[in-house]
């Protein structure tokens, strides 16, 4: 008789063989397919490695156990795997990883997914990424992984593998047909060579939008397009994306189509012809026009554009005649709908002419492929937008039970939907966070069961002086607590670490119900539940925009702190806002508030010289307010309407910037008001040449002053 080990060695020998056979299967369609492998670490592993070895796996990889870190599967973008195995394990499951990796994927390839057995009971090692102090991970609520291993376990479009039992293999449906070949040679899709004719024919001011989701060749296109321009229209291109592994695709499609050409350096492609593509990054070419005043009427060609700030996005635009701007859709680089929202304003006022293309057929895989569908599923990486509903005055804001959403699909994607709309940057890592992040609350908007407006606060604070005051002296960091422990490191101040607090993390309102107040009801209704609830204040960060800032001013905010670099995620600095909700939070917020006001001139002068004037100019009418006396009128008339230097009438200038944010300005003052800001407290000349910056100043001050004097 057999012994087990024998019987168990056939029957993972006959599962091989069945996977084979269907990876085959699934070749002649083009698709690719998920393995859901559960069991004990020693047995998937054991499982996974004999179909590793039972086929010549076009670049087979293994990310997790002692091979490459989940972590660094970004890395992998843009490279081609027929097989991958994903090991849950030791590292515990990273939505990230899986969403990079699935686009690696190649036809008739497999997506291994090893977890334990049972799965989602419990959280994982990967929590601890966002477990705040003093939570331990295995605290934590597993809402997410359950939801995870409920999908697996009832989708069609898996292949469930458990260890010890049958291997389930699901019924492939029949196979769509591809897209039409295109016209082109050089390229695989209708879809991508009218990207590639639109590239190659762009016209002076009007930009081209280009968006698809991954394998949709759009990396191919914007390398094919280079090499044309090259060859037939331009000595010089410009490249440029968050990093240059990002557009290798690129420069080895220009070397596949120009093999006179040489690569001189990594980001350096040079034709025999003497033209050449050239990679720079973001903060190199944003560099390069402030010294040339402008792009040089060449071409840019931006890559992951959603990952580069919207405010470096906009200096390019006016600095190149003949721009592309190319996302991914649900990329892994910030989502490519949250940046076309960011975008469209400067697109609109700076060219209106502009284009957008999108590109739908997928390249490196057939259309209905199962592993698509299943990761665009799992990471709800295509939530819907939720139906705007009409204005009701029966419009009230609930608190929502995040294990009850976890349950409940379609509410949980038009909520994600929501936030993915309003938001720059959304990856996958947020849906967990969503669902089971510390001391996270959801308040939302709903009329007919959709939701209109949600509001995502976390709790911070509450640390004990001890703590507190180690954190101030920059001595501890526990995790977690980014408002109060950065007022308290930056600020000095120790009881803004052991005041308690609620964050605001994310604010987003259906785009057809912005400026009708629900914004505000939610803020209202959760900082009076807060205020019940013990709070001491109510924050929020947010990027130093002046239609931002506006608004939380309005409700009653104010600026605790400015950050002193911009914000890579933005390309703006980051301004913190609180609210006090009691008397500890009055306490705390005059300390920190006083500690703003004496800071901010200085910062203006030197850190924040960059900062925009019309934020200045919302920030000063935070500073008290202070009339203007007889002395700095005659300086200030003199600058206006005699030839006394400016510069020495500064400090005039700068109480006058102040008194003018204190009260109600005609409609050419703002802009005045501006310039005299950008000038008084930033020395931002207001003209190139010398005298024309100094006549551009005493008429701004004239303007300011009239409608007073």
């Amino acid at each position: 008789m057999l012994n087990n080990h024998v019987l168990d060695n056939q029957q993972q020998a006959r599962v091989v063989a069945a996977l084979v056979h269907h990876a085959q299967r699934l070749a002649r369609r083009r698709w690719r397919q998920l393995v859901w492998l559960s069991g004990d670490a020693p047995q998937c592993r054991s499982m996974a490695q004999a179909l590793w070895q039972a086929l010549p796996w076009q670049a087979p990889l293994w990310v997790g156990d002692e091979h490459l870190s989940p972590r660094k599967a970004r890395t992998r973008l843009g490279a081609e795997h027929q097989l991958v195995v994903l090991d849950t394990h030791d590292t515990g499951f990273d939505p990230e990883a899986l969403g990079a990796l699935a686009g690696t994927i190649t036809a008739g390839g497999l997506l291994i997914l090893l977890t334990p057995q049972p799965w989602g009971e419990a959280p994982d090692p990967d929590y601890a990424r966002f477990t705040d102090h003093p939570w331990h991970w295995s605290d934590l609520s597993c809402h997410y992984l359950s939801r995870l291993a409920r999908q697996l376990q009832t989708s069609v479009q898996v292949v469930r593998w458990r260890a010890g039992q049958p291997l389930h293999l699901p019924r492939l449906s029949s196979r769509k047909a591809d897209n039409a070949a295109s016209d082109d040679r050089e390229c695989l899709t209708v879809d991508q060579a009218l990207a590639v004719k639109q590239l190659v024919g762009l016209k002076r001011r009007r930009p081209l939008v280009m968006t698809a989701d991954r394998g949709r060749g759009k990396s191919a296109a914007l390398g094919i397009a280079c090499a044309r321009l090259l060859t037939h229209k331009t000595s010089r291109v410009i490249l440029t994306a968050p990093r240059l592994s990002a557009v290798d695709s690129v420069f080895e499609r220009v070397a596949a189509l120009c093999p006179q050409g040489r690569r001189v350096a990594p980001g350096h492609f040079v034709l025999a012809q003497g033209s050449e593509l050239i990679f720079l990054p973001p903060d190199g070419l944003t560099e390069q026009i402030k010294a040339q005043q402008q792009g040089g009427g060449g071409y840019l060609m931006v890559d992951e554009a959603a990952a580069i700030p919207a405010a470096l996005l906009a200096q390019w635009l006016t600095a190149f005649p003949r721009i592309a701007f190319a996302t991914t859709v649900h990329g892994y680089e910030g989502s490519g709908r949250g940046f076309a929202l960011r975008f469209r304003d400067s697109l609109e006022q700076l060219t209106p002419q502009w284009k957008a293309l999108e590109l739908k057929a997928p390249i490196r895989w057939g259309n209905s492929d199962p592993l698509e569908a299943v990761v665009n599923q799992l990471l709800l990486l295509k939530a819907p937008l939720p139906t705007a509903q009409q204005e009701s005055s029966e419009v009230a804001t609930r608190l929502i039970d995040r294990a009850w959403l976890a349950h409940h699909d379609c509410t949980l994607e038009k909520l994600f939907g929501l936030l993915v709309q309003s938001h720059y940057r959304t990856s996958p890592n947020d849906l967990r966070q969503l669902l089971d992040g510390p001391g996270t609350a959801l308040r939302i908007i709903e009329q007919a069961s959709e939701p209109q407006a949600v509001l995502v606060t976390r709790e911070e604070g509450g640390f004990d002086p001890a703590l507190a005051d180690h954190v101030a002296r920059g001595e501890r960091r526990p995790q977690g607590h980014l408002l109060a422990q950065s007022l308290a490191t930056h600020a000095g101040c120790r009881e803004a670490l052991t005041a308690r607090w609620r964050r605001v993390v994310r604010i987003a309102t259906h785009p057809e119900r912005r400026r009708r107040g629900l914004a505000k009801m939610l803020l209202h209704d959760d900082m009076a539940a807060a205020t019940q609830q013990g709070v001491a204040l109510y924050g929020a960060t947010f990027g130093a925009e002046a239609a931002l800032l506006r608004f939380w001013l309005a409700q009653g905010f104010t600026p605790v702190r400015l950050g002193v670099t911009r914000e890579t995620a933005t390309g703006e600095f980051a301004v913190m806002v609180a609210r006090a909700l009691n008397t500890q939070g009055e306490r705390v917020l005059a300390d920190l508030d006083e500690r703003f006001q004496a800071a901010l001139p200085g910062l203006l002068a030197f850190e924040l010289k960059t900062l925009p004037a019309s934020v200045v100019a919302l920030l000063l009418s935070q500073l008290p307010s202070a009339p203007l006396n007889a002395r700095e009128w005659q300086d200030i008339g003199d600058v206006a309407t005699a030839h006394r230097d400016p510069a020495l009438a500064r400090p005039a200038l700068q109480a006058l910037a102040r008194e003018a944010s204190h009260r109600d300005l005609t409609a050419a003052q703002p802009w005045a008001h501006q310039q005299v800001t950008a000038w008084a407290f930033q020395n931002h000349p207001l003209a190139g040449a010398h005298q024309q910056s100094i006549q551009a100043l005493r008429d701004a001050v004239k303007t300011l002053i009239e409608p007073v004097k």
